[in-house]
């Protein structure tokens, strides 16, 4: 019984010669693969003084057992043998030799000649002209071994030419012999040998072996007519075993004839045409697809196109011969290899026919042919190649369920020393059929692809295969991209168990935003967590009113204003992000804390804790102040205000954020975030400004006498006082910032309501005030204002009433510089004294401004 299907057939193997190449003795596997593949580069031959051309075959490995089929098809018979040995000295090489001819006794049987390359011997021996054995110095000096393997190929053409002569001669009254595969030896003990029914049997079997032979000697057109001799006589005699061998024989020559590139899916693997059209003229017109000859095909040698059209099956009849030959083979438990083999074969042709549904058919008849009881390595290769047969008739999805269940067989509990790295390779071959891409950009650009259950199963294995493997780089990385990717579609107990997994591996090694490179060269992108949380918007805000910069603008009537021209262009930029890269009406100051504002939700069935939150800029140097958040379980939209100080000026840009969820640090930018509503994320920074405290000695007005228009900060104090009377107001004006205060104005301005009376309330002398100038941060300088009421009180008969409804209130002391704005002090500021009541927390009219 054959027992080592070789899943790599295809039907042009047929025609070619077996050539096994082995090392004897102990040879370097480098070295003897670097012989070996210039070997096997010599894989097609002129013969001499001929138009044919012999195809060879190499292989390292060949089991003894399948070589006993070789009567039952020559392509599967050992008729080469090729040696390679290391002999340094002349003591060595009798033994050498010797172990030469046990090596042959093992094929010896089949073997038309054989060769033996000798690396390292010199001398004497070395000298001998030998036809059997080359001798070379070294692997680096053996410039003739493609010369020796051509004249060993054109030995291997005599022998099988004597052969085929010898077959397909009829020697009327000579015995023809019954060539048997192994198994049916002891079947056909006792038979009446001369039978019509036995002799018809023999001459059968004989003629598709000539055929055979014919096809590898390049002679295609005989082949035909000995395979069509052969399929009628075994027809006859119900010799099905055979019979489906000789059908396969036919089906196999009208392969190679309607497609001489091959079936193998290997590129220029073959000659285009002439060499697989046998003694014939390659040049010639084919026939169409019914095997009809167009009418400029027929040239003088008319007959041998008529023969080959009339016998060549149509590549429609091809698959038919197929499927009736391996309805014959399934009649034989021990054919079982052949039947696979032929089912394999007739994929490659279906594929090449663009036949998908019909070779599905062929391949799933070849999963439930039962073989032998395989070992893991030979399961791992079978399900490995059904892979990529199923990938090259485009069923991406059922390849890469085989391509999976190689992966498990690489893991198998029956094997000592699972191969975990192979799994894992093999795992990540299947992602594409499975609509899996290991970059979470993918996940992002729009609906999900694929069914979710499996690939979340494919996903869980890769984690247990980066676990085995103790790369738990590998184990966070896919973890994370589970969880990121596949988050809509797991189960609340589901979120819990991977989320409890990611954070007992983030404690060996935490999750990062580098690339892994896998040692194959795949890289694999970080996974960001850009859905825990999931942010809805993105607000920069501006400065508190306090804090806020203004255009700079001189209370004492000039106003400084630059001038620039006026460009019109009627080009609008459009670029990518147009509404995150706008720039904002309002400024930031160096030095400020700056707030931007995110609209947050919580997707998770439990609280989700976030230990670092803080912004990704770009632009201006940034410190970001880190936030750790805790939100509650499925929460709404959640506001959360991320800070940070400019520390340079210029334009700054927030990009996005970054994040440390269950120990894995995300860095994620806004771009990559879909339906994020932003109204802008750039901004510009200004240079720092100072900061001014005033207090004053009158207590503050419980009533606003004049709204503020916005870009003022104003507060009021009051004071009570008879006609005549006067009172000093002392302002204390204190630089709480880091910038010295260089000048000061001072202005004043009296509102009546009602209209009724005017006069000249408030006289100061600013030439104390201003010897302290420029005021350095920390200083405190004094302005004595004096309120002096003198009231004309001839010009209005009602005013004592008018007088007595609310008094007159002196509001608004505006104090401003031309070059900076006072703005409210800061949160941190130390507190104000409790004997400072009357101090001022908002200051309208008081501006500075540079």
């Amino acid at each position: 019984k054959m027992s080592v299907p070789d899943y790599m057939q295809c039907a042009e193997d047929h025609q070619t010669l077996l050539v096994v190449v082995q090392p004897i003795g102990i040879v370097p596997e480098e070295s003897f693969f670097r012989i070996y593949k210039r070997i096997s580069a010599v894989s097609q031959v002129n013969v001499r003084d001929s138009q044919r051309v012999l195809y060879i075959r190499y292989r390292h490995h060949y089991p003894p057992e399948n070589n006993e089929w070789g009567d039952f098809q020559t392509h599967r018979k050992v008729v080469g043998l090729i040696t390679i040995t290391e002999c340094s000295s002349a003591k060595e090489w009798p033994q050498t030799f010797e172990k030469f001819h046990l090596q042959k006794e093992m094929y010896g049987s089949t073997l038309y000649d054989s060769r033996l390359f000798v690396f390292g011997l010199q001398g004497e021996i070395a000298e001998q002209p030998r036809t059997d054995v080359a001798f070379y110095p070294s692997y680096d000096e053996c410039e003739t071994v493609e010369k020796r393997i051509e004249d060993f190929i054109e030995s291997l053409f005599i022998v099988l030419e004597s052969k085929r002569l010898d077959r397909a001669t009829d020697k009327s009254g000579d015995k023809i012999p019954l060539l048997c595969v192994p198994f049916e030896k002891k079947d056909f003990v006792g038979l009446d040998t001369d039978s019509r029914h036995y002799k018809k049997r023999c001459q059968g079997r004989m003629r598709k072996h000539v055929g055979d032979l014919c096809l590898q000697a390049g002679m295609l057109q005989d082949s035909l007519v000995h395979y069509h001799m052969a399929v009628e006589l075994l027809r006859s005699v119900n010799d099905f075993l055979w019979l489906g061998a000789a059908l396969e024989g036919l089906c196999s020559a009208s392969v190679i004839y309607h497609y001489p590139g091959g079936t193998g899916g290997q590129v220029g693997s073959r000659r285009a045409q002439g060499g697989s059209l046998s003694a014939e003229a390659g040049n010639r017109h084919r026939p169409g697809k019914d095997g009809a000859l167009t009418s400029n095909g027929i040239n003088a040698d008319t007959s041998a196109e008529i023969g080959r059209a009339k016998n060549c099956l149509s590549p429609e009849d091809i698959i038919e011969k197929y499927k009736e030959a391996i309805s014959y083979y399934g009649k034989y438990k021990n054919a079982g290899v052949i039947e696979l083999e032929a089912c394999v074969k007739a994929v490659r042709v279906l594929a090449m026919q663009k036949r998908s549904m019909e070779a599905s058919e062929f391949l799933q008849n070849a999963v439930y042919i039962n073989l032998r009881q395989l070992s893991e390595e030979e399961k791992i290769q079978r399900y490995s190649i059904l892979s990529e047969l199923y990938e090259r008739i485009g069923f991406h999805r059922k390849s890469a369920f085989f391509k999976r269940i190689a992966a498990m067989q690489c893991a198998a509990p029956s094997i000592p020393e699972p191969g975990w790295r192979a799994c894992y390779k093999l795992l990540l071959e299947t992602l594409p059929g499975y609509s899996l891409s290991l970059d979470p950009q993918d996940f992002s650009r729009g609906t999900h692809r694929g069914w979710a259950a499996v690939q979340m199963r494919l996903l869980h294995e890769l984690v247990y295969a980066s676990r085995r493997m103790g790369n738990p780089a590998l184990c966070v990385r896919h973890l994370s991209f589970l969880l990121q990717t596949m988050l809509d579609f797991l189960s609340d107990q589901e979120k819990k168990d991977v989320t409890q997994s990611l954070e007992s591996y983030t404690a060996k090694c935490p999750g990062t935003m580098e690339v892994i490179t896998l040692p194959d060269g795949l890289k694999l992108p970080p996974v960001p967590f850009t859905k825990l949380p999931i942010v809805k918007s993105v607000k920069l805000l501006n400065l508190p009113t306090s804090l806020r910069p203004h255009k700079m603008k001189s209370l004492l009537g000039q106003n400084v204003s630059t001038k620039s021209p006026f460009i019109y262009s009627p080009i609008i930029a459009h670029s990518r992000g147009e509404e995150r890269n706008k720039k904002i009406d309002f400024q930031w100051v160096q030095g400020d804390v700056c707030e931007v504002q995110l609209m947050v939700y919580n997707p998770m069935p439990f609280e989700l804790r976030v230990e670092n939150m803080g912004l990704l800029t770009t632009g201006v140097e940034f410190e970001s102040l880190p936030a750790a958040l805790s939100l509650p379980a499925e929460s709404g939209l959640y506001p959360v205000t991320l800070v940070g100080v400019p520390q340079t000026t210029g334009q700054i840009t927030v990009n996005g954020y970054h994040t440390s969820v269950f120990g894995v640090f995300s860095d994620c930018l806004l771009d990559s975030l879909p339906g994020v509503k932003t109204n802008g994320c750039t901004v510009e920074v200004i240079p720092a400004l100072p900061r001014l405290q005033i207090s004053t000695s009158l207590p503050r007005s419980a009533h606003t006498l004049q709204p503020s228009s916005g870009d003022e900060i104003s507060t009021n104090v009051s004071v009570q006082l008879y006609n005549g009377e006067t009172q000093q107001l002392i302002i204390k004006l204190e630089n709480i910032g880091t910038e010295p205060l260089e000048k000061l104005e001072v202005t004043a301005k009296t509102v009546n309501t009602k209209e009724k009376l005017y006069g000249d309330f408030l006289s100061w002398n600013l030439e104390d005030t201003l010897c302290q100038f420029p005021l350095k941060p920390g200083k405190i300088a004094t302005l004595v204002v004096n309120i002096k009421v003198k009231l004309d009180f001839s010009c209005q008969e009602n005013l004592l009433q008018d007088l007595s409804d609310d008094g007159i209130s002196v509001s608004g002391l505006p104090l401003s510089s031309p070059f900076r704005q006072v703005v409210k002090p800061r949160v941190e500021t130390k507190p104000l004294n409790p004997q400072e009541s009357s101090k001022v927390g908002d200051f309208s009219h008081v501006k500075v401004r540079e």
